[in-house]
């Protein structure tokens, strides 16, 4: 059941992202076009405070046309470690490093047209250490119980792939 790639065509080389134009074999011999958008991945963390407070940033999405409430998140650099990744941009968005970070998996936000690959972590034991955020980012910092935002992704309020899945994810290893 697997497509062969039998043909690639750059079509757009961007900072951020590329796109291919593929030519596959299809399981049946036939040929079918498919567009990929390759991306170098990225890191999306679910920090908990001491108090069960998840700590989330809310930020204006421009391909969804509306401020989304997150999980810390950002695209790894190049030849990056996604553990560093996770810590660097919690440090960025959040103003806190975890002294205990932990992988818990990952998820493919849109496997039918892009190669992104998120790694998920569940952070805890925070304390203050902020770096400079990015220039072109404007964060705001939003602190809610764990069980509130749950409760958001059950109502359709939280509707972020990755923050859904996260959170899903740390609450369901907590017992929530």
């Amino acid at each position: 059941m697997e497509e062969k790639v039998v043909g690639t065509t750059r079509v757009y080389d961007g900072k951020l992202v590329k796109v291919d134009k593929l030519t596959v074999q299809l399981p049946d011999d036939a040929t079918a076009l498919r567009e990929v958008v390759k991306h170098p991945g990225a890191v999306a963390i679910v920090p908990l405070d001491t108090d069960m407070n998840v700590l989330m940033v809310r930020q204006f999405r421009i391909a969804a046309q509306q401020q989304l409430l997150e999980i810390p998140a950002g695209t790894l650099e190049p030849n990056e470690e996604p553990d560093l990744a996770a810590v660097r941009e919690m440090r960025e968005e959040t103003g806190f490093r975890p002294n205990n970070i932990q992988h818990i998996g990952g998820v493919y936000p849109a496997p039918g047209y892009t190669t992104e690959y998120i790694h998920l972590y569940y952070a805890t034991d925070l304390v203050e250490a902020p770096l400079e955020q990015d220039s072109d980012e404007f964060i705001d910092l939003v602190r809610m119980p764990l069980s509130e935002a749950i409760e958001r992704v059950a109502s359709g309020e939280i509707e972020d792939g990755k923050t859904v899945a996260g959170l899903l994810r740390v609450a369901r290893m907590l017992g929530h």
